[in-house]
């Protein structure tokens, strides 16, 4: 992705901040990730530095921020990841705070069936889905 063709101008953090999100494995990350990363690899980026600049990204379309509830009464926490311009929904783990990305085009078609039901096209979604590891012991 380039800063330029959406409006921003190129900068140290900026640029690193940007390469980060487009190198690591880790598709969602907090600010706190982020600035932690960052200074892992030497680069002195102070935490106020990478909420600006994410939010700078979200105004411009770069990244989305989501809203994830962690679960176990934490505090709603704010996760961002490269908006790619793919639709994909969420499913995050209450004990581990882990996020899965899933498409179900079964799913998106029932979606459509109930707005439809309702009078309505949908526009945009988001559905995350909270869930925790399955107990194989009642499997057995």
């Amino acid at each position: 992705m380039e800063l330029r063709k959406v409006g921003l101008k190129v900068t140290h953090p900026r640029l690193q901040i940007l390469r980060l999100l487009e190198q690591t494995d880790r598709k969602h990350l907090t600010a706190d990730e982020i600035y932690r990363l960052l200074n892992e690899q030497g680069d002195e980026i102070g935490l106020a530095t990478v909420y600006r600049v994410l939010s700078q990204f979200e105004q411009a379309c770069l990244v989305r921020k989501h809203m994830f509830d962690p679960g176990s009464g934490r505090a709603l926490q704010a996760c961002y990841e490269l908006h790619d311009g793919e639709h994909h929904d969420h499913m995050v783990c209450v004990e581990t705070g882990d996020v899965v990305e899933f498409v179900d085009p079964e799913i998106e078609e029932r979606l459509h069936q109930i707005a439809k039901r309702h009078g309505f096209q949908i526009a945009e979604h988001s559905l995350v889905i909270y869930v925790k590891p399955r107990d194989r012991r009642a499997e057995g």
